[in-house]
């Protein structure tokens, strides 16, 4: 379509591109966004930009669509080369065929234009492959061939790709492929998934020198083949929709997930009990039941700030209704459980079940809050209830009247709403990719509505709490697009109870937060199978140290509360949910440094630690912030662990062992020990062990000092609402040397501790 090209003209911080071969209609265009965020844009719909992850309001305090536009080149100029566009980080050259090539500002290429010939994959025929997907063997292969909507880009040898989500398989994301199209899958999911719960259409390349993402804003279906089809190049298609992607020049990782968050918006703080251990199980059939799962809880003395309710609170699964028959009265078991210090999350599905006289429905009917199929009528499938129809969120109406719905769970007691289902997932097969939906204010069909559903379920959840209570909604989702961390938390849907679940969880929840979704978990021993004793044990450790920290399984398997696998495992729980809770301010600490900077709280080793060659390919350990590292055992039946060590002089926690790293070695690692490390010069600021976190909040902060010297910034605010966005919060400059700790407030908007202690860590062991 694009020939050779013709002449350009500018527009502000557009550029438009004129070619042979292209209507006047088409004219392709490059948008400085920033000096270092680059969007290129081909209108094939004539809609303009629809985009539902970058919504300008959303971005960072203080910044407006108009501020944020206001960015220009520094130079447009033309040559033989092409058309070359200049900001003060980044320079793009326009040439023939749309070939779009970037450069950092030294000239030195981050992402150029693949203009060989593709590699087509003919070992296998159109027919055979037809054939072996009527036999169940859809994923023997493909042909290879051009999407409708494609971009095709260069890789060099040493480029090393991550993100994308919610993604099955290992970190580096190089030489596999993908698709973007949430799909409830409940099989055990395998590294040759190409789709899960999630679409985030947001690729990191980490290059010898220097790094870049881009974000594919396409809602429709979308396919990421990251060097597989052929060695030196990748590819971004899409079915429809526009050509629409935004490239991020970054010295390292770490400023790609800067700018990126910064588009697409931030986490925000979430309350600081949801930071605490949360119990849940599919199968809590009675009041009595759950009354017994926090009886237990602490009757073994095991911290827990939140219980779930899953679909069988309901009455018959019809949303914002309560099974009376089997848990009386729901309002007075959450209160019972508020005066445990336990906090209550209630699951919610998008599915309305259709019957006369049923109020959601009969509401939803009389205000035409339905999707609806071609001929106009309300579209109906089957989820749990039985009969249902789907709200139509993408209309602004439909999202206030589900947002006013969460009134319901409110005046309950709740604390939180759990979104599931919301693919949207369906018995009856698939929704038609013809149904009719709403994109804001223009009808759209499902195919481009399917991906960022969740997405907007969750918006209008966030939306209204955030109006109700007052307080940071704590939603979770299991479907979301690009940008659905300004809204929700997620965790990574129905797993199962197998090893290599909990192998998957770390790459999996590390590009999760690579990819702007930073408060994240897997269900911990494993929702789907039968969960054994040491896998337990195992997956609890890694729970500990991953955002979101929570215990769920499925009814039919085996029930997995932890005192359901003996003492030796029961003392193992404790001990790690123990530390969860000691590390509180810690890991609030980083999600108030996520809301400042976007970078996640559970990092792979290769965003902190970009130039280490030993560290790009490591799925096993993680950073927790940029002081802890974590270096789980994930292996059934191991009692030593192979752990890799960055660069740096590292302490070993358990037992303050020196280390000086950039060096492999065995470490011992019995059931009950989870190799950490601690960097040296940390702060590591700490709470008592506590039953919950409104115990005594304020009462006495615990800095833990190691050997070396550092500097740490220290938070602190009432945990619950939006009053630190006003200046309710203080913060602490922490320096140490060698155990040395002085304190310096620098903002004071909150009432202090009661009293601070320091520790000088190494100094216990000897």
């Amino acid at each position: 379509m694009f020939e050779k090209l013709k002449g350009y003209r500018v527009e502000e911080q557009k550029v438009y591109f004129q070619y042979e071969g292209a209507g006047e209609e088409k004219e392709p265009c490059v948008e400085v966004i920033s000096d270092s965020i680059i969007n290129v844009f081909v209108d094939y719909t004539g809609l303009g930009h629809r985009s539902r992850a970058i919504e300008w309001e959303q971005t960072q305090e203080g910044d407006t669509k108009e501020s944020i536009r206001s960015v220009k080149p520094e130079s447009v100029s033309q040559n033989e080369s092409g058309v070359t566009i200049k900001t003060k980080k980044v320079t793009v050259v326009v040439g023939d065929n749309f070939h779009v090539d970037f450069y950092d500002c030294k000239g030195m290429p981050l992402s150029l234009a693949h203009r060989g010939e593709r590699k087509k994959n003919t070992a296998l025929s159109a027919s055979l492959l037809a054939f072996l997907a009527k036999e169940g063997h859809a994923a023997a292969g493909s042909i290879i061939g051009d999407y409708p909507i494609q971009e095709v880009r260069s890789l060099d040898d040493k480029d090393c790709i991550y993100g994308l989500g919610d993604k099955t398989g290992f970190l580096n994301k190089r030489h596999y492929a993908y698709e973007m199209w949430n799909t409830d899958n409940p099989n055990p999911q395998e590294d040759n998934f190409k789709v899960l719960y999630k679409s985030i259409p947001f690729m990191l390349v980490l290059k010898e020198k220097g790094a870049y993402g881009i974000f594919f804003d396409n809602h429709g279906k979308t396919y990421f083949d990251m060097g597989k089809e052929g060695e030196d190049y990748y590819v971004l298609g899409a079915d429809e929709g526009n050509l629409d992607y935004y490239f991020i020049a970054g010295g390292n990782l770490k400023d790609v997930v800067a700018d990126y968050t910064w588009l697409t918006g931030r986490a925000p703080m979430q309350q600081l009990w949801t930071l605490g251990f949360h119990q849940s199980r599919w199968g809590y059939e009675t009041e009595e039941e759950i009354r017994g799962i926090a009886k237990g809880l602490r009757e073994h003395n095991l911290p827990c700030d939140c219980i779930h309710f899953d679909i069988d609170y309901m009455d018959h699964y019809k949303v914002f209704t309560w099974n009376k028959e089997n848990y009386e009265d729901g309002g007075k078991v959450i209160s019972d459980f508020k005066d445990m210090g336990i906090k209550s999350v209630t699951i919610i599905d998008p599915g309305v079940k259709v019957e006369e006289g049923y109020y959601v429905y009969e509401e939803g009917v009389k205000n035409d809050y339905f999707v609806k199929t071609p001929e106009g009528e309300i579209y109906v499938n089957e989820v749990w209830p039985g009969d249902a129809v789907f709200p139509d969120f993408g209309n602004p109406e439909v999202r206030k009247w589900w947002g006013e719905k969460q009134k319901y769970l409110v005046d309950l007691g709740a604390a939180g709403v759990w979104n599931d289902m919301n693919e949207p997932a369906s018995f009856r097969g698939p929704l038609p990719n013809d149904i009719v939906f709403t994109d804001e204010d223009m009808p759209a069909p499902h195919s481009q509505m399917h991906n960022v559903y969740g997405h907007n379920m969750a918006k209008a959840t966030y939306e209204g709490w955030k109006e109700l209570t007052g307080k940071r909604p704590f939603v979770i989702t299991r479907a979301c697009y690009g940008g659905s961390q300004k809204y929700t938390t997620g965790w990574t849907g129905d797993n199962h109870s197998i090893w290599s679940h909990l192998r998957m969880a770390i790459p999996q929840l590390c590009n999760m937060g690579l990819s702007g979704m930073s408060f994240v978990g897997t269900d911990v021993g494993g929702f789907g199978s039968d969960c054994t004793p040491e896998l337990f044990a195992r997956w609890l450790q890694v729970g500990c140290f991953s955002p979101f920290f929570r215990d769920h399984c499925a009814k039919g398997c085996r029930v997995q509360e932890p005192w359901q696998f003996g003492e030796e495992v029961l003392a193992i729980s404790r001990k790690y949910i123990n530390l969860r809770y000691e590390l509180l301010p810690y890991l609030y600490d980083l999600m108030y440094e996520c809301e400042m900077t976007g970078m996640p709280i559970m990092r792979p080793l290769v965003l902190e630690y970009g130039n280490d060659e030993n560290v790009k390919n490591r799925n096993d350990e993680f950073m927790l912030g940029d002081r802890l590292l974590i270096a789980p055992v994930v292996e059934q039946g191991a009692r030593e662990k192979l752990v890799y060590l960055p660069e740096g002089i590292w302490y070993d926690y358990w037992t303050g062992e020196k280390i000086e790293g950039s060096c492999s070695f065995i470490r011992k690692a019995p059931l009950d020990v989870c190799p950490i490390y601690v960097k040296a010069g940390a702060v590591i600021p700490k709470y008592p062990v506590r039953m919950h976190v409104g115990e005594d909040k304020d009462e006495l902060l615990i800095l833990e000092a190691y050997p070396g010297e550092g500097t740490y910034t220290h938070y602190q605010d009432n945990g619950e609402d939006f009053s630190y966005r006003k200046g309710s919060f203080n913060t602490y400059q922490i320096h140490n040397q060698d155990g040395k700790v002085e304190i310096k407030k620098q903002h004071e908007g909150y009432r202090d501790y009661g009293k601070v202690e320091v520790k000088t860590a190494v100094e216990a062991f000897k």
